[in-house]
């Protein structure tokens, strides 16, 4: 079997691993991000993490945690398998000789180059996603028609491309997908080498325990969100955002204006739950990567 079937299988089961793990957390990130501003003198829907987990299951039942779940399954599959698959091509370009390890700063340039890639289809993903998480948060909101229902992943697909510019509407934020891609794939690979090698204590991670994986996947997960969150937020709102009365005009004014409205803060509207969702399913995702990659010798 090549390297690129290796990294394309072993990234599928990576990708489902993660998700498995970390849907519900993104599902209340999302709406906690998307939730409306409340009105002066008025509390917002979700007051924090828990209340929106204990609120959604109340509504919806257990199954809420897992909405919108059906997209990304197919995709973050494949997902995972191309930012798997053009890091190991990467890899190849930037070694010097066969064999020899990437430098630090190699596996930081990889994981940009991986990141880049993988925009174009994380950006009609996520906007699917996000749409289908952040209807029920968005359905309180005081504006007529704000209930707009999606039944489903297909449905949002064909209500986009039929009412927002066709096919160009389901790439709506992909500069900021980009800006979070980029340079947050750049610090999770880099971070992730760079705990390997210093829990293995030289270059040769490969007599790594399945623990010492664990905790060097969680720790690169955790970096992503830490490096890009704000950006995160940008993309969320700017792919729900109303197409025929936008709010914002672009990336660069709903940063403005979440700034001036909601402060820092606002940047970091549910980031608790981007971490604790983190952690654990980034950690999934690089042990089931690496043990279904040497599995297959």
């Amino acid at each position: 079997m090549g390297d690129v079937a290796k990294d394309l299988l072993s990234g599928t089961v990576g990708g489902a691993a993660q998700l498995i793990v970390g849907h519900p957390f993104d599902t209340i990130k999302v709406k906690l991000q998307s939730q409306p501003a409340p009105l002066p003198g008025q509390l917002p829907k979700f007051s924090g993490a828990i209340d929106a987990v204990k609120k959604t299951i109340a509504s919806e039942g257990p199954g809420g945690l897992y909405k919108g779940m059906g997209a990304p399954l197919a995709t973050v599959a494949a997902f995972n398998a191309l930012l798997f698959t053009v890091r190991g091509q990467m890899e190849v370009l930037l070694r010097p000789e066969p064999g020899a390890p990437l430098t630090l700063n190699q596996q930081v340039v990889a994981g940009a180059g991986a990141g880049f890639a993988v925009s174009f289809l994380a950006c009609p993903t996520e906007l699917i996603k996000c749409r289908l998480q952040a209807q029920s948060a968005l359905a309180g909101a005081d504006s007529v028609g704000a209930t707009v229902k999606y039944s489903g992943p297909m449905d949002v697909a064909r209500q986009v491309i039929r009412s927002e510019g066709g096919l160009r509407g389901l790439f709506k934020g992909l500069v900021p997908t980009m800006a979070r891609e980029v340079p947050g794939n750049a610090a999770m690979f880099g971070v992730y080498e760079a705990l390997k090698q210093y829990i293995a204590g030289g270059q040769d991670t490969s007599g790594l325990g399945r623990g010492s994986l664990i905790v060097a996947g969680g720790l690169a997960g955790a970096s992503f969100w830490v490096s890009v969150y704000p950006t995160d937020v940008v993309k969320s709102v700017i792919q729900v955002d109303d197409f025929k009365n936008p709010k914002y005009s672009g990336s660069i004014d709903a940063f403005k204006k979440i700034l001036s409205a909601e402060g820092v803060k606002g940047l970091y509207k549910g980031f608790g739950p981007a971490m604790a969702r983190s952690v654990p399913a980034n950690a999934a995702c690089f042990l089931a990567y690496e043990v279904t990659r040497s599995s297959l010798g």
